[in-house]
């Protein structure tokens, strides 16, 4: 096993310290395509969802980033921080139509006004 901070000792150790990287960035890839289309179609995730999201954990044991995935990752990175403030904006205007929502229950009953006129 490498230690961390350390690069693999042989071609064999490497090339599989560099599958492992590919395998985690793809899976961030998927994660963000999934993001991405939930915030396009504006869906309300299931239990199931949200349940999968809870329970992620960052890959272990990956060692350092290999040079050759440096600007995959920088990519991911900035994909991630965009769907971020994205997840933001969209729960800022989440809070602000429930806001709307609630003032429009809590308007008192329109109460009939009548005008005798002849006496």
């Amino acid at each position: 096993m490498t230690a961390p901070g350390a690069r693999p000792a042989s071609s064999d150790d490497e090339g599989c310290w560099q599958a492992r990287w590919e395998a985690a960035l793809a899976e961030f890839e998927v994660d963000l395509e999934v993001a991405e289309a939930l915030l396009r179609v504006a869906h309300l995730p299931d239990v199931t969802e949200v349940a999968q999201v809870a329970s992620w954990h960052p890959p272990a044991d990956l060692g350092p980033l290999p040079a050759p995935l440096l600007t995959r990752a920088q990519s991911v990175l900035e994909r991630q921080l965009e769907v971020a403030g994205q997840l933001a904006l969209a729960a800022a205007a989440s809070r602000r139509q429930m806001a709307t929502a609630r003032a429009l229950r809590a308007r008192p009953e329109a109460v009939p006004v009548y005008l005798d006129a002849q006496g």
